[in-house]
C-alpha cells in the first residue's frame, strides 16, 4: 500500500508503516505546512491512503466530502510515537482491513472502519 503521512505523525509510526513494506510519503517533505484540504488533495493525487493524527480529517471527508483514496485516523491520545507504532502496526497487519475507499480509525483497543462514498 501507499501511505502519505500527515505531519503531526510521529516517526516510529511510519518507519513502522515502512518495515511493513508500505511505501510512506511524507507531507513534510511534499507540501510543508500544508492546510488539511492540500493534504487530502495530494493524497488523492498521488493515491495514497492518508494517514493523521487530526480529527478534522472526519468533518473534511463525511461533512465536507473531499475525496481521498482512505484514511488511516489515529485517535490514540497521551501516547508517544514508541507507543503508537505497535498498534498501528497491528492494525495494518493484523485486521485485515481494507484501507481503500475506507475511512479506518484506530483507538485504544479498537479499530473501526467505515467505507468511504465514492463519487
Amino acid at each position: 500500500m501507499r501511505f502519505l503521512a500527515d505531519e503531526n505523525v510521529e516517526a516510529p509510526v511510519i518507519r513502522a508503516l515502512r518495515e511493513l513494506g508500505h511505501e510512506v510519503l511524507e507531507v513534510g517533505g511534499l507540501k510543508p505546512g500544508a492546510e488539511d484540504d492540500e493534504v487530502a488533495s495530494l493524497a488523492r493525487e498521488r493515491g495514497c491512503i492518508l494517514v493523521t493524527n487530526d480529527k478534522d480529517f472526519g468533518q473534511l471527508v463525511f461533512l465536507q466530502g473531499k475525496r481521498v483514496p482512505g484514511a488511516l485516523l489515529l485517535r490514540l491520545p497521551g501516547m508517544s510515537g514508541a507507543e503508537k507504532a505497535p498498534i498501528v502496526r497491528a492494525a495494518v497487519q493484523e485486521t485485515g482491513l481494507s484501507f481503500a475507499r475506507h475511512f479506518v480509525v484506530v483507538e485504544p483497543g479498537r479499530v473501526r472502519s467505515r467505507p468511504l462514498r465514492v463519487k
